[in-house]
């Protein structure tokens, strides 16, 4: 195995669950990959298929949920990667990897631990499930996790039941439970969501030193676009069972490419102008059991376009160069030069009406000279998002405008492909 290959490589990953109302697509086709020693943030709305990618990946998809197809191989050291799917149910190597390799702290730790058994027995559990080794010894790798984690007081902490600790102890102690065992892949499901300010600056802390010392891959299910933007190196956006935009986490927050990335990013309250709206998505997820055809994000859409975004398949993911190494980046639409050209042009206020697509600017009060002559051939070569920031009132470019695009232009950032039969690579229409 080579340096580059990743810990963690998923491809064309389908959960389906049957019903009586139809088959319901949870996840349809997810791709991914996650190197050792990065942070992999999916996000998303609640009902887009976040946890269960992240149940998918250890197998743990309760009836009537089954994985339908794609792989999850596990790359470690010299030995041959392990093939997740292929897998008996009762094979060592999926109880091995199951809080052994890779470990998963659940959304809600109250509802994740046993409330019959103290925290201490739950962890000897997971010690001696995953070790050779007597009580003793378990006890005190138990004692120095829970000290590592944080725990003022172990040995107090280790006697209590789940109900008897407050809920940041809880969460450090259900982050113990995920780690004693060193794992190699750590999935966090909203492990902040339940609790206050304080202590989600404390477990998020706390994540990125137990990281950065033991090198783990760290897939994080988060919310809160804040969180993802301290915490992650790369970023996904799931809507519905698909990624939708993918890429590094500060190509995308700083340039979205998806209108729903997009309306995410405007829906912040912390970045929304002083005196304005509040911005938000309009609607909510549709159910499962009745996506809408074409791009499922249509009927949400600002940007989208009747005979286009509502018919036929969703659109694929497209990959777009970056400006610079590792900034390449991929998303599904089918109007993404056009939309990137209406915030460059309309300059739109964030959370503002649709409106009809159109390709001619606004013209200004007063016309600014250009930077120079290159930047006048053809407009369409000039657009990037960072030229119109979503969290910006609109008003006339000035010169300062005209200078700034021209420096930072880079014409690679529209050059794409998309992945052809069998993995291939063909350019894009």
């Amino acid at each position: 195995m080579t340096e580059s290959a990743p810990l963690l490589e998923v491809t064309d990953l389908q959960t389906h669950f049957h019903t009586e109302e139809g088959t319901l697509r949870a996840v349809d086709g997810v791709s991914f990959r996650l190197d050792r020693g990065r942070t992999l943030a999916l996000v998303g709305e609640s009902g887009c298929g976040k946890s269960v990618t992240a149940r998918s990946l250890l197998r743990l998809i309760p009836a009537p949920g089954r994985i339908v197809g794609g792989s999850i191989r596990l790359h470690g050291g010299d030995d041959p990667p392990l093939d997740v799917l292929e897998e008996r149910e009762d094979s060592a190597a999926l109880r091995n990897l199951r809080g052994g390799r890779a470990a998963l702290i659940f959304q809600q730790a109250a509802a994740a631990a046993s409330p019959v058994h103290t925290i201490g027995e739950q962890l000897l559990e997971a010690i001696r499930g995953h070790q050779k080794i007597g009580k003793m010894g378990a006890r005190q790798i138990a004692l120095e996790m829970l000290e590592r984690v944080g725990v003022e007081d172990p040995e107090l902490c280790l006697r209590r039941y789940p109900h008897e600790l407050s809920a940041s102890l809880r969460q450090r102690a259900m982050i113990a439970l995920a780690l004693v065992s060193q794992p190699e892949l750590l999935i966090a499901d909203e492990p902040t969501a339940a609790l206050d300010v304080t202590s989600q600056a404390q477990v998020l802390i706390l994540l990125k030193e137990l990281q950065k010392k033991h090198g783990l891959a760290l897939l994080l299910i988060s919310h809160d676009l804040g969180v993802v933007a301290q915490m992650a190196d790369e970023v996904a956006v799931m809507y519905l069972g698909r990624v939708v935009e993918a890429g590094p986490v500060r190509t995308i927050l700083k340039r979205p490419r998806h209108p729903y990335t997009i309306g995410l990013l405007e829906a912040l309250s912390g970045l929304t102008p002083l005196g304005k709206r509040l911005p938000g998505l309009r609607g909510s997820v549709p159910a499962l059991s009745d996506l809408p055809p074409g791009c499922a994000f249509h009927p949400r859409c600002n940007y989208a376009v009747p005979g286009r975004c509502n018919v036929g398949s969703p659109p694929p993911l497209e990959r777009f160069a970056g400006q610079g190494a590792g900034e390449d980046r991929s998303a599904a639409c089918w109007r993404t030069r056009e939309v990137a050209l209406e915030r460059l042009l309309h300059r739109p206020t964030a959370g503002g009406p649709a409106s009809t697509p159109s390709l001619t600017p606004a013209a200004p009060s007063e016309p600014a000279p250009p930077a120079s002559t290159a930047a006048l051939e053809d407009p369409t070569e000039r657009v990037t998002e960072t030229a119109a920031p979503p969290f910006v009132a609109p008003r006339a470019p000035g010169p300062a405008d005209t200078q700034a695009e021209a420096e930072w232009f880079d014409s690679k950032d529209f050059e794409s492909v998309r992945e052809g039969p069998g993995g291939d690579e063909e350019p894009a229409p």
